[in-house]
């Protein structure tokens, strides 16, 4: 499984052009960026040129589109869709993902039809390029009562909801702290196929109870409670190959500069994929 990096938990790292070269120096090899702007400033060969003497490839893009508000918004969006999968799939890339909270201030039935129907017509755009849609689903309890009506939040719902978008790009987006603060287990890991699986965040959680844990309450890698050993371990029996890629969501700014931070990240992954027989 591979190694990756995405700006949160990175502090002020500057431009992407900065972030490969430090992906490189510490050892990572994904980052998360954004494909079409790298592809504007360099053009498609400088941008790929760019990435390979980094070493590294794109993990994944971030879904542009505004699927959550108006029907004007997402359409606006959606216009613009067919150029980020292009450019992603230009640079080698396969995923984009986008995150669920687990309530919303619409009636909850009526916006599931609404997200289902906007999702899917994203997905298949996607799918025209080859790129997957992985969807994250939000697991901190005090999120579930931030919004009027609850939604979903658990990797179970999230399941169902991707077979119902009916899509077989689709997956879930799965992240260490969500599968924590949901009470999930490993077997819940062990129970699923690789493919289900489109990209996977990594980060720790505090020693509190996971009914407690903040959404922007994680920390490093390996400097919590998170059974971690055991989720790479899962991820890897079932034989999942894509990015780990770290998001560190912290209520203030990380103290550090740029180096001090990867070099903390690259000793949280170096501890964790030792743990799981993975270094």
């Amino acid at each position: 499984m591979l190694r990756g990096l995405s700006r949160a938990g990175l502090g002020n790292i500057g431009s992407d052009e900065q972030m490969i070269a430090l992906a490189q120096q510490y050892g990572f090899q994904t980052v998360d960026i954004d494909a079409r702007g790298l592809i504007e400033r360099h053009g498609l060969e400088g941008a790929r040129e760019l990435l390979k003497n980094g070493g590294v490839s794109v993990g994944a893009i971030g879904l542009s589109v505004e699927w959550r508000g108006t029907e004007e918004k997402f359409l606006e969006g959606l216009a613009k869709l067919a150029d980020d999968a292009a450019a992603a799939a230009a640079l080698g890339s396969t995923v984009c993902c986008t995150y669920i909270l687990p309530a919303t201030d619409h009636k909850a039935a009526h916006f599931a039809i609404i997200a289902t129907r906007r999702l899917r017509t994203c997905a298949q755009i996607l799918g025209a390029y080859g790129i997957s849609l992985g969807l994250e689903f939000v697991g901190p309890h005090h999120l579930r009562t931030l919004w009027a009506n609850p939604f979903l939040w658990s990797m179970h719902e999230t399941l169902d909801w991707i077979a119902a978008i009916g899509e077989p790009n689709v997956g879930l987006l799965f992240d260490s702290y969500h599968w924590y603060a949901n009470g999930h287990t490993i077997a819940d890991i062990e129970a699923l196929k690789p493919e289900q699986i489109v990209h996977v965040h990594i980060n720790d959680a505090p020693d509190v109870p996971f009914e407690a844990a903040l959404d922007n309450g994680r920390i490093y890698p390996g400097e919590g409670v998170i059974d971690l050993a055991g989720f790479l371990t899962a991820l890897n029996q079932i034989g999942y190959k894509g990015s780990v890629t770290q998001e560190i969501l912290s209520s203030e700014p990380p103290v550090g500069t740029p180096e001090e931070l990867l070099a903390r990240s690259k000793a949280g992954y170096d501890k964790v994929y030792t743990a799981a027989g993975l270094a």
